[in-house]
């Protein structure tokens, strides 16, 4: 039996010298300085050196979609380490093999891409865009000399590396490194799609790909309508442009349905989609699904990664996907999405001042404030809350998909306590 060590105890020497910039950890994350997560469970997280505990409305930025410290991935953890963590991708493994199969025949059962074929299993997001990046480039790459470019859209965020950056429009982001991947195109998402069609059929012989998330995350929770998604696929079809969903963030159940994609019609379904976050419900793996067009383009030696399709992550994807690829499983995220919705709709009338928007879909939530809301959160964190910001004023609800009606109820009396006290 394996002893845990005592992370407070641990713990406290290190964190006081991280607050007095004497730590050990590079210096590009900004940390509440009252804050030590020494454990979780289910939505609730824990300090246990400042003796407080909290609401986790954020789940690790979408990640621990069944809950902290859930005691199956745990469990399964501990088992596929004693069996095998790691082998290289020289060979197969059945865990990965056994997960990509679930992905593919759940993708297709639950409404998602209808022609999807194949998995490329990574470890994080941004390498799963990456790969989708280059797996569009290599397909453009067999229709014409010149066809590399990727169109993506203004308040976008697809990933930090080099790649992914270049998707990524916000200059924050971007203008600190210099030149990136040439050849990226930003857009305006709610532009008319004859703008589109124009801008894409005057360059189809330099544009490899198309990138766009469903639900823009980061940015500030923005639903892109479905019809736009729809005429984007058909424009992009028509021209020999591949289409790439990222979901990372707005994937694996997080909406209501398995993907993101799902609301739409098969025929705007994308070539290639990303996921990560939930995907590992904490443990870090990341796919990147094609249909049979992309995978026909690739070859041996196209891409590959170390640590993606490990074992371990295999099989605890495995266990997720089996979880939330659930027709009931996600019929009651949107329940507790509209329970979120109808208490914060109570809460945006009484300071129309301060609240001017409320969207999202399922149990991915922006509540946009009039003002940057960073007192809000900080209060929100004083009273036993965490919640978390996108864009540049929006109030970002990104719970455990697992949360229980009670915690939405004493997450919500919080934030409504912390929005009267900041407000009033």
């Amino acid at each position: 039996m394996l002893k845990l060590r005592s992370s407070p105890a641990l713990g406290s020497n290190l964190y006081k010298e991280a607050l007095n910039s004497s730590g050990f950890q590079v210096t590009t994350y900004a940390r509440p300085h009252d804050l030590l997560i020494t454990r979780g469970q289910g939505s609730k997280l824990f300090d246990d050196l400042h003796n407080k505990s909290y609401v986790d409305f954020t789940a690790g930025i979408a990640v621990t979609s069944l809950g902290h410290s859930n005691e199956k991935v745990s469990q399964i953890l501990c088992d596929q380490s004693k069996k095998l963590i790691h082998s290289s991708n020289l060979y197969y493994n059945a865990e990965c093999l056994e997960l990509s199969k679930k992905i593919v025949e759940k993708t297709k059962s639950l409404g998602g891409q209808h022609d999807c074929s194949k998995v490329f299993l990574c470890s994080t997001g941004t390498e799963a865009n990456e790969a989708a990046l280059k797996f569009a480039k290599k397909h453009g790459s067999l229709l014409g000399p010149k066809k590399h470019g990727i169109i993506a859209f203004e308040n976008s965020f697809h990933g930090r590396t080099m790649g992914a950056l270049s998707v990524t429009s916000n200059p924050k982001y971007r203008t600190p490194f210099g030149d990136l991947v040439p050849g990226t195109t930003f857009m305006n998402i709610h532009d008319e799609l004859n703008v589109f069609s124009d801008f894409v059929k005057a360059n189809k012989d330099t544009i490899a790909g198309l990138i766009v998330e469903p639900v823009q995350g980061e940015g500030g929770v923005f639903p892109v309508p479905t019809e736009k998604l729809a005429g984007l696929k058909k424009i992009c079809s028509d021209n020999d442009v591949v289409v790439i969903h990222d979901e990372i963030q707005c994937g694996m159940g997080r909406t209501g349905k398995l993907w993101a994609h799902a609301y739409l019609p098969k025929e705007a379904h994308p070539d290639i989609f990303t996921s990560a976050k939930a995907l590992g419900n904490g443990f870090p793996i990341a796919a990147t699904m094609v249909n049979e067009k992309i995978n026909n383009a690739l070859k041996v030696g196209d891409h590959g990664t170390t640590y993606g399709g490990n074992p371990l992550g295999g099989a605890i994807g495995s266990y997720v996907m089996d979880t939330i690829g659930d027709e009931a499983f996600l019929q009651k995220v949107i329940t507790k999405g509209q329970k979120f919705e109808e208490r914060l709709q109570e809460i945006r009338a009484r300071y129309p001042q301060h609240i001017t928007d409320l969207r999202g879909r399922g149990l991915m939530i922006g509540l946009e404030f009039a003002e940057a809301p960073k007192d809000l959160i900080s209060k929100c964190k004083d009273l036993g809350l965490l919640v978390i910001t996108a864009g540049k004023s929006t109030v970002r609800f990104v719970p455990p998909l697992t949360i229980s009606d009670s915690e939405i109820e004493e997450g919500l009396d919080i934030f409504e306590k912390a929005v009267n006290e900041v407000y009033t």
